[in-house]
């Protein structure tokens, strides 16, 4: 069984900072990549930001120069560090990670999401 489980989120105001965190436990063999989605009411879920095994990231336009992932490898642990917020960056978070998971000797790949976690910058 693998987890991701979120923290972080919360009210902030505008050109204020948050820092995300989602941690994956359960039974590992790799970390693909991992990296944060959002959603904002009555829109769809789009994709903030990237981080593969070997560190290469790759984020939204939107996001570009305010966010910045990262990975702590050792702890299966991904960042989001969020500076500069707008209140166009009010949505619910959510971690995702490709990963491969061993199920008595059993090597599956797939895709996993977190509960999220919600961020509100007011203006």
């Amino acid at each position: 069984q693998v987890q991701l489980v979120e923290s972080g989120g919360g009210l902030v105001q505008s050109g204020g900072s948050l820092r995300l965190s989602c941690a994956v436990s359960g039974s590992i063999f790799r970390i693909n990549a991992m990296g944060w989605f959002r959603q904002a009411p009555r829109k769809e879920r789009e994709l903030v930001a990237t981080i593969t095994k070997d560190g290469t990231t790759n984020y939204a336009d939107s996001v570009k120069g305010r966010f910045t992932i990262s990975g702590d490898n050792a702890k299966n642990t991904v960042y989001l560090q969020m500076n500069s917020l707008k209140p166009g960056d009010t949505a619910v978070y959510y971690c995702n990670s490709e990963i491969i998971s061993n199920y008595s000797g059993r090597l599956l790949l797939d895709d996993y999401w977190g509960q999220g976690t919600q961020v509100t910058v007011s203006s």
